[in-house]
């Protein structure tokens, strides 16, 4: 056994001596969410503290705790706040959460998450559907031992975000009359904002919104075998794209506005999983 996957057990341990809620969607909540428990009947709250061993939040909107509970009739885990690389944590914490929830039981993995809108289609406040990434800019996640009771050494990523449910979601916002941009996220490591210089780098490359989260655990998901789709708010342009400085109070904000809408799209979707 990796020492990964023994850190991992120790935390499934714990979860098991609360509770034997077995969870199918796992829903990691992005800034500007943080008040989605009124969305869904939750059974237990576990604060991240609580675990041994497990990373805890430390941003500001990031409660730190697992809701489980029911979202209609779907049993799902709701992580009210994520940790992030930048941090101070190592990516394999960073990926711990995903794959404690896989432990849990989780077979899908719905990523929120606030970014800034490389496309200059894009508007502040809009949602755009995740339909590939670009992870280049962070470690890999999977970097050292391989964790052989998750997965493959080499895992396929030709689909990371699952197709099945990039339809599913699309059909939703159309039902729901929500207006939903699709494109290629690209995380960095923060926690600085991106220059004006990397940002038309970025573009180039392909990506339509940036943000600090998210592709990370969408690889250690796919390595686990669980199903991946992903929504994020636009929640600024990114750096050199408006006149405005960019800081993470405005982000939140803009978050906070687009919140109602959020969490309906993202509750309607999980409805139907």
């Amino acid at each position: 056994m990796s020492a990964q996957y023994e850190r991992l057990e120790k935390c499934y341990e714990y979860y098991r001596s609360v509770t034997d809620f077995k969870p199918r969607v796992g829903l990691i909540l992005g800034s500007g969410l943080g008040g989605y428990a009124k969305n869904m009947k939750v059974e237990l709250e576990i604060p991240y503290g609580d675990i041994p061993g497990f990373p805890v939040s430390t941003v500001e909107g990031h409660d730190g705790r697992f809701l489980l509970g029911y979202i209609g009739d779907v049993p799902a885990v709701v992580m009210k706040g994520r940790v992030h690389y930048y941090e101070g944590y190592s990516m394999e914490e960073v990926v711990l959460p995903t794959r404690l929830m896989k432990r849990m039981g989780i077979e899908i993995l719905f990523l929120t998450n606030a970014s800034g809108g490389i496309n200059r289609d894009f508007r502040v406040g809009e949602f755009m559907m995740i339909t590939d990434q670009i992870s280049s800019f962070v470690p890999s996640p999977l970097i050292g031992q391989n964790v052989s009771e998750l997965g493959e050494r080499f895992p396929d990523m030709t689909h990371i975000y699952d197709p099945e449910l990039m339809e599913l979601i699309r059909r939703t916002a159309e039902q729901e009359k929500i207006d939903l941009k699709e494109g290629i996220y690209l995380q960095t490591t923060g926690p600085n904002f991106e220059s004006p210089a990397e940002v038309r780098m970025y573009g180039a490359l392909g990506a339509d919104a940036v943000g600090m989260s998210t592709a990370c655990e969408a690889i250690a998901a796919r390595h686990a075998g669980i199903r991946v789709c992903g929504i994020s708010c636009v929640s600024n342009m990114a750096s050199g794209l408006s006149e405005e400085e960019l800081s993470h109070l405005d982000v939140q904000a803009v978050a906070d506005q687009r919140s109602g809408e959020f969490e309906r799209l993202v509750t309607k979707i999980i409805e139907q999983m």
